[in-house]
């Protein structure tokens, strides 16, 4: 069983999705096989078997062989963009409040999820007059200090989810991108329901590969974690900021007791610098947010 234990963080990809997309919901919790360890720990105490202890050993090494690059601080200093994203919560008490927050990190580029129509206008006032380029589709948003031209949705569900647009930064353009794929649930009957997720990533991994070379920005909720292979089509060819270039797992989702990290920062074209998560507004989602060099 502790070999077993200790297997898993590396063969995750053996896990089948044919039964309820079980290896989905797995690698949406990979960090977390480090929780193995408590329940060895206590059988072999209880057994009084020195041999449960060995398959102890085994995943107490096996973890940090695993993750322990990612808990290396990575990140740098300085940088030329600095890009916010947040899920703001549909529900949000306090939009303006979130929109001044957001602010206050001093990024050229926010991005937001989930705001909720009746919030949008309260949303944009509160943000500083120098972020005076701005689109939203459904309930995604973009608003930055640089001109945007080209904005439009992109369609990865009957209603908007996502849209596309072209900032002029003082390097050259750069396109971004912001997405909310579809929700998941788990259930009882019918496991972990992620298909209309799954349709959605790969329509976006569409847009986003058939975007012409270039700097590239893609950045949103996308429930689901860079581990979880339904979403390897829209991360091929995408740098996660989170993983090069920041300090921790970077867990966005609940905000009140973080588990996993389903809010992205993907690029293309520019290097990251630093990465990581805000803290809480008035959301069930962590802002998560990226620096960036050209």
């Amino acid at each position: 069983m502790g070999a077993l234990c200790a297997a898993l963080p590396f063969a995750h990809p053996l896990v089948p999705n044919s039964l309820g997309n079980l290896g989905s919901l797995f690698e949406t919790f990979l960090p977390w096989t480090v929780a193995l360890l408590l329940p060895l720990t206590l059988f072999g105490v209880y057994r009084r078997a020195p041999l449960v202890l060995v398959g102890v050993v085994l995943v107490a090494v096996a973890w940090p062989v695993r993750f322990g690059g990612v808990l290396v601080d990575k990140q740098e200093a300085g940088g030329e963009l600095i890009v916010v994203s947040h899920n703001v919560g549909e529900d949000n008490p306090d939009p303006a409040g979130t929109a001044r927050r957001l602010a206050d990190t001093g990024a050229q580029v926010i991005a937001v999820q989930e705001l909720a129509e009746e919030a949008r206008e309260t949303f944009h006032r509160a943000l500083p007059a120098r972020y005076a380029h701005h689109t939203v589709h459904g309930g995604v948003g973009l608003w930055s200090t640089y001109a945007m031209t080209g904005a439009e949705p992109v369609e990865i569900m009957p209603w908007p989810r996502a849209l596309r647009a072209t900032l002029a930064t003082p390097k050259g353009p750069l396109t971004v991108f912001v997405a909310h794929l579809a929700s998941v649930r788990v259930s009882p009957v019918h496991g972990f329901t992620t298909g209309r997720r799954d349709d959605a990533a790969r329509l976006l991994a569409r847009a986003v590969t058939a975007e012409r070379p270039g700097r590239v920005l893609v950045v949103g909720d996308l429930n689901g974690t860079a581990d979880d292979r339904a979403l390897a089509p829209l991360l091929r060819g995408l740098t996660s900021a989170q993983d090069v270039a920041g300090d921790g797992f970077g867990f966005s989702w609940p905000a009140g007791f973080p588990l996993a990290r389903i809010d992205h920062v993907l690029a293309r074209g520019i290097r990251p610098l630093s990465a990581g998560t805000l803290p809480g507004t008035g959301s069930d989602h962590l802002p998560v947010t990226a620096s960036f060099t050209f």
